[in-house]
């Protein structure tokens, strides 16, 4: 199925997807070859540890965050970037409360569709 995002997307518009534990999100653009989050997370909410088949890069908007890949650990402040390669075990905590800006290739049918478990908070 082709999926496609509006051009023009008015955050201020759109209510936060509440996920649990935490952690929230706004979809900022998709379409079948690449789809950006915006992620809030409030201090101490996890990124549970998972792994998924795309490819994903990670900016840090705001706020501190420990990321753990394949057991490599790193401090995220404002301003940094994450790469995630395909497949590879993951997660974060948030170390003092802030937003991520997820992208990710192909797009994320789970979070289009609900289907599946989510790896933040205790939504599905």
């Amino acid at each position: 199925m082709k999926r496609l995002s509006e051009k023009f997307i008015d955050t201020k518009q759109i209510d936060w997807e509440e996920l649990g534990g935490g952690v929230s999100r706004k979809f900022l653009g998709y379409d079948n070859q690449i789809m950006m989050v915006r992620v809030k997370f409030e201090k101490g909410a996890l990124g549970s540890p998972h792994q998924h088949f795309h490819t994903q890069a990670t900016f840090c908007a705001s706020g501190k965050f420990e990321f753990d890949i394949e057991g490599e650990k790193k401090i995220v402040e404002a301003g940094d970037g994450v790469y995630i390669e395909p497949n590879l075990l993951h997660s974060a905590v948030c170390l003092e409360a802030g937003e991520l800006i997820d992208t990710f290739s192909p797009v994320r049918e789970d979070f289009l569709s609900g289907d599946g478990v989510s790896y933040f908070g205790d939504k599905d």
